[in-house]
Parts: C-alpha cells; sequence; structure tokens
C-alpha cells in the first residue's frame, strides 16, 4: 500500500475511510467527508485545474493569547490538542526550531511528515509544509497563529496547496478545512480555555 492509499480516519469518533488514489474508475462522489476529515477517493471528472488553492480557519477562544499560545505552540505535541492525532516523532531537530522535521501519526495510523519553516513566539505564530502525506496534494504551506480579539484570543489556520491530477480541489479544501476545523472546535470545547 502506497502512501497515497493510506488512511486518515476516526478522528472524533467518525467512521474509518479509505481512500485509493490509485483507483482512477472511482468517481468523486465516494469522496469522504466525515466531519470533514478524511482523505478523497480520486478520477472525478472535476479534476484539479493547476494553480494554488487556499484555506482558512479561524476560532475565538475565550482566553489570553498567551494561554492560546502556550496549548498549541509545541510543534511537537499536536496529539495534546487535536483529536485526529495520537503522536509526534521528531526525526529532526529540537521540535519548535526552524528545520525541525515531524512525523504526526493519526488514530488510523496514517502519517505526515512536515517540516517547521518558521515557529516565533513573539507573534505567536509557525509556518510549517508538508514532505509525505496519503493526501493528494503538493506544495503545502500552513501557518497557524494566534492574536488578540474582543474574546480574548483569535486563532487563524491557513494554508496554501496545489492538488494532484485526478483529485477533486473542491474535495481537498473540504478535507483540509475538516481537519483544521476539528482542531480548533477542540481548542474551543476544552478546558484549555
Amino acid at each position: 500500500m502506497t502512501k497515497k492509499n493510506e488512511t486518515l480516519g476516526e478522528a472524533l469518533g467518525s467512521n474509518v475511510v479509505r481512500a485509493d488514489v490509485g483507483a482512477k474508475a472511482r468517481s468523486g462522489a465516494d469522496a469522504i467527508h466525515a466531519l470533514g476529515v478524511g482523505l478523497l477517493l480520486a478520477g472525478t471528472a472535476a479534476s484539479a485545474v493547476a494553480g494554488s488553492l487556499s484555506v482558512t480557519e479561524e476560532v475565538e477562544l475565550a482566553a489570553s493569547p498567551a494561554q492560546t499560545w502556550a496549548v498549541i505552540q509545541d510543534f511537537r505535541s499536536w496529539q495534546t490538542w487535536h483529536p485526529a492525532f495520537v503522536a509526534t516523532e521528531i526525526t529532526r531537530g529540537e521540535g519548535n526550531e526552524k528545520g525541525s522535521v515531524r512525523v504526526l501519526a493519526t488514530r488510523d495510523g496514517a502519517k505526515f511528515t512536515e517540516e517547521l519553516l518558521s515557529h516565533d513566539d513573539v507573534a505567536h505564530s509557525y509556518q510549517y509544509r508538508i514532505l509525505e502525506s496519503p493526501l493528494p496534494i503538493s506544495d503545502y504551506v500552513s501557518k497557524i497563529q494566534v492574536t488578540t480579539s474582543k474574546m480574548g484570543a483569535r486563532v487563524t489556520w491557513s494554508s496554501s496547496f496545489n492538488v494532484d491530477p485526478g483529485a477533486s480541489a473542491e474535495d481537498m479544501k473540504k478535507t483540509i478545512a475538516g481537519v483544521y476545523r476539528a482542531g480548533l472546535d477542540s481548542l474551543k470545547g476544552s478546558a484549555h480555555q
């Protein structure tokens, strides 16, 4: 089984969904959307066009930016606040230093290898890119930032990426937005506030 054929399932108790990106005969109607978290089946007639896509999700929290940053700032411990992930292994670097590489494991065993591009404790932000993943995407770069809001803190999670040939751009945008929403909603509903 190739990395593009791995799964990203049961985050927050959703159903496990298998992605078989190599199955060109399957239609885009088979794409998952279990709480917006999962992988897609490729081969739709409306395959992605070349170009950069973007996704941005936000949440406001009744906590200070410093308190919120303390929860999400560690590149080594997403499993403590994001329900889709169960483990992080640092394979290069110290974790919160530029150039550090981590492997995130999901609840169903899918792996995402990511490199930290920047980490700024003063601006409460970091940026990372995906090096390898089971998702049919490339050139993925993401930023997470905590700012002040009327409620207390605003967390903004944004990214830009390209979709592999044969995969649906809209389905990938929904999947990535769903992953962001799951993490941000977990922050909002947690005792971290």
